[in-house]
């Protein structure tokens, strides 16, 4: 197998964010000798564990202009990086960093890119990769002769890297690891990070690690049996659901259509949310769906979610035709009214 470097930027304190730990897997079940690049302020905590995981080469790019997320300096770090490795295969999670700088470091490492992998596998003797096309309706799987060859992988596709697993190598302590320092002169910046701005954790809706996909439908908004629109008592029940299930939130294009009908919404639910025709694919363990009818687009969104479950009124709804585990012929404000009574 040809030789693999894995780019991966560290958190504040020099950890590495699962999407990376995930990366460290697919590239460790690729075979090949394995190159691990770091990107950060403090790298240690990050390089013990590559060592850890048996990479023979351990390559940082370090300094307070490569902390921040910024198109110029991370390019600069990863063709530096890329450029010192000299791997044929390079590997890097699809987050929202990596996303936007490697597509830039393809063109100038003359090399070629493929964005949103969902599988990484030895065929022939050569790397292939599994890709979804046409919102997640046809798979595909791709090799190319062209190298270097950058492969963004997303998250959720591979088990994160610890080192209670079989690949790591209990022989290099902690602290043991070599790293080599790249040297990049800092390209000038117009940009300056002045600070973060974050919703408190109660009022945030998207979780990606959450065990838990809760989707709204448009029913929520509906008439109810006694005629009326119950939006008020719809929006405190699904944050109530979320709040104590941690739960993430995803929506029907139905529903975040709505605003644009002038019919009533959940002010909380926006088109982020929306799991189907976008192409969003979320990974959950399990999802409930409450007030939707299981439509093939909205449907298509869940393949990855592990166990499906459904609240509807209606017994022959999609959710009835074979697309969901478990469905619950119920009046959804019911059941969420009790979800939260037992969460409480």
């Amino acid at each position: 197998m040809e030789s693999i470097l894995l780019l991966a930027h560290t958190e504040a304190d020099g950890t590495l964010a699962k999407p990376a730990l995930e990366a460290l897997t697919a590239a460790l079940e690729l075979g090949g000798e394995l190159t691990v690049g770091l990107v950060g302020g403090a790298v240690e905590p990050a390089a013990n564990l590559a060592a850890a995981a048996g990479a023979r080469r351990i390559l940082a790019v370090t300094g307070e202009p490569f902390t921040q997320p910024r198109y110029s300096t991370d390019a600069a770090a990863a063709e530096a990086i890329a450029r010192a490795a000299g791997a044929a295969i390079v590997l890097a999670p699809a987050t929202a960093r990596w996303a936007r700088a490697l597509p830039g470091v393809a063109y100038r490492l003359g090399g070629r890119i493929d964005t949103h992998a969902t599988g990484l596998a030895e065929r022939d003797g050569a790397p292939a990769v599994n890709r979804w096309f046409y919102r997640q309706r046809m798979e595909a799987v791709l090799t190319r002769t062209a190298r270097p060859w950058l492969v963004l992988l997303d998250a959720g596709c591979f088990a994160p890297w610890s080192e209670a697993t079989p690949q790591a190598t209990p022989a290099r302590a902690a602290g043991s690891a070599q790293v080599e320092f790249v040297a990049v002169e800092a390209p000038q910046s117009r940009t300056t990070v002045t600070g973060i701005q974050a919703p408190k954790a109660d009022e945030q809706t998207i979780r990606p690690d959450a065990k838990l996909l809760f989707v709204a439908g448009a029913g929520w908004t509906k008439k109810q049996p006694d005629g009326a629109v119950h939006v008020e008592e719809a929006q405190l029940l699904i944050l109530g659901a979320l709040r104590g299930a941690q739960a993430s939130l995803g929506g029907s294009k139905s529903l975040v259509d709505l605003s644009g009908e002038g019919q009533a919404v959940l002010p909380f639910m926006t088109h982020l949310n929306q799991v189907g025709q976008t192409g969003s694919t979320p990974r959950h363990q399990k999802g409930l769906s409450t007030c939707c009818h299981g439509e093939e687009p909205h449907v298509v969104g869940w393949r990855f979610v592990t166990e499906r479950r459904a609240v509807n009124l209606d017994p022959n709804c999609g959710w009835s035709r074979g697309k969901a585990d478990v469905v619950y012929v119920a009046d959804a404000f019911a059941v969420v009214r009790e979800l939260n009574r037992l969460l409480g």
